[in-house]
């Protein structure tokens, strides 16, 4: 027979198991998060027979986990062509950016390729999502809507309509009543999504499921809850502005890293198949302080504008202020340029931002950075065709960079005519690469030479005027 194992606890962000109770855990170091998870009973022979018996793994058929698109082209960018039946999503974001809209119309355009939808809304009325749906043009005939906050009745609602598509906004809002604790909590979020996914796998339905943020971004609830689904989304972005990015944080059925933009509107959300032009500032009166990169986003260019202000402080300890971009990056660039290229900021107030409210986090975006806070400490504007990509080291050393086709392709798409690249990475890609017609490359090695070579183009520029 079995022994009874003492209860142990567990830690409900990542899972560590303790015998005892501690009050930080031993592996994610998080405080308070040590929770008793009752008595557990080692288990050494099968209880249940399988569903089905194994079979070598070339036999299996895998013609029902092909994606099925969505008919949101920006949606399917990210999750790799579509919907995969059985696979179960998680969407995450701060309240009121229109995560409930995109969904709603996710689920309008599933619904009008001829397929069943079933929107269960845990948060609002039938009646105020229909109203949603009318304004946004997502009423569709097997688009199915019902208000519940109980377990069961979710479950019922899939028996009775049998979806392909089921989307639960939100997962902290149902509740079991088998289960002990509140709606929302670390065991009730478990038991509902433990559910869920299990309904999901066995008939096939793609369950998306919203999810709520703390203050610090990350999904709210237990994080195993994203290890246990197949998709973590996050929807980002500015309530002041109608730019909205989705971006896969975990994918298991395609890139990791892709993202898809889109413009929230009045009468809904649609999507950019070409969103560089938003992360642009106005390049017809160009200012000292700007700098233009190309950064990859999954398998995707994006043209982004980089800002820099530097201002004389009275301070004792000058500001340091980042806005989409990574402060402790931008404190490295700071030293680099101070160190290396001999560029004065001890005395300074730097004040770094992007344009349109992307974020950039590729290394990659080190030159543009790095050129623009230049630019505005020199209070000498860079020519307004200059692109420039490059990852900056301690040494003031440029590295080489990936994907150097894709960035001059975008580069010259939109009509920028010199770039300052890293030099090995042009020529370990000199086989491949050919600079679109009318595109000049520079070569540098070091961030001292890119400054010069950056202000040697602005002198070319003003003799040419």
């Amino acid at each position: 027979m079995a022994k009874t194992q003492p209860a142990p606890y567990r830690c409900s962000d990542c899972g560590w198991t303790t015998a005892k109770w501690v009050g930080r855990c031993g592996e994610c170091q998080a405080w308070g998060t040590v929770e008793e998870v009752g008595v557990t009973r080692a288990r050494t022979t099968a209880t249940t027979p399988t569903r089905s018996p194994a079979v070598p793994i070339g036999q299996v058929d895998i013609a029902t986990a092909r994606a099925v698109p969505t008919g949101v082209d920006e949606l399917d960018r990210v999750l790799g062509g579509g919907f995969v039946p059985g696979a179960v999503l998680l969407l995450a974001g701060e309240p009121g950016v229109g995560k409930s809209t995109l969904l709603l119309e996710t689920a309008a355009a599933w619904a009008r390729t001829g397929h069943r939808a079933l929107y269960v809304t845990g948060e609002e009325s039938a009646a105020q999502v229909r109203l949603r749906a009318e304004r946004i043009d997502a009423v569709a005939d097997t688009l199915f809507l019902a208000a519940e906050t109980d377990l069961g009745s979710v479950l019922g609602q899939i028996d009775a309509v049998s979806p392909s598509l089921l989307i639960l906004d939100s997962v902290q809002t149902v509740s079991s009543a088998e289960v002990d604790g509140a709606a929302g909590g670390v065991t009730q979020v478990k038991e509902v999504a433990a559910a869920l996914i299990a309904a999901a796998k066995s008939r096939d339905i793609t369950v998306v499921l919203v999810g709520h943020v703390t203050k610090d971004g990350s999904v709210a609830g237990p994080r195993t809850l994203e290890h246990l689904v197949d998709v973590v989304l996050h929807f980002e972005g500015d309530r002041q502005g109608p730019l909205r990015l989705v971006r896969a944080v975990k994918n298991r059925f395609g890139a990791a890293d892709e993202i898809g933009c889109f413009e929230l509107v009045d009468d809904g959300i649609i999507g950019l198949a070409d969103p560089s032009g938003l992360f642009l500032g106005d390049r017809r009166a160009i200012a000292p302080g700007t700098c233009v990169t190309v950064t990859m986003e999954g398998r995707r260019p994006l043209v982004a504008e980089v800002q820099a202000l530097v201002a004389p402080s009275s301070a004792p300890q000058p500001r340091r202020v980042t806005s989409g971009l990574d402060s402790a990056r931008i404190a490295m660039m700071l030293g680099v340029l101070e160190r290396r290229a001999g560029v004065r900021l001890a005395t300074a107030d730097c004040f770094v931002a992007t344009v349109g409210g992307v974020r950039l986090t590729e290394p990659a975006t080190d030159m543009a950075v790095a050129l623009a806070i230049a630019s505005s400490a020199s209070d000498v504007p860079l020519p307004q065709g200059l692109v420039a990509f490059g990852e900056i080291g301690l040494a003031g050393d440029v590295r080489p960079i990936a994907s150097l086709d894709r960035r001059l392709a975008e580069a010259g798409r939109l009509g920028f005519t010199d770039v300052i690249a890293p030099t090995r990475a042009l020529r370990a890609r000199a086989t491949t690469t050919a600079p679109p017609l009318g595109m000049r490359m520079h070569e540098v090695a070091s961030l001292q030479e890119a400054i010069s070579t950056a202000e040697s183009l602005t002198r070319r520029t003003t003799r040419t005027a």
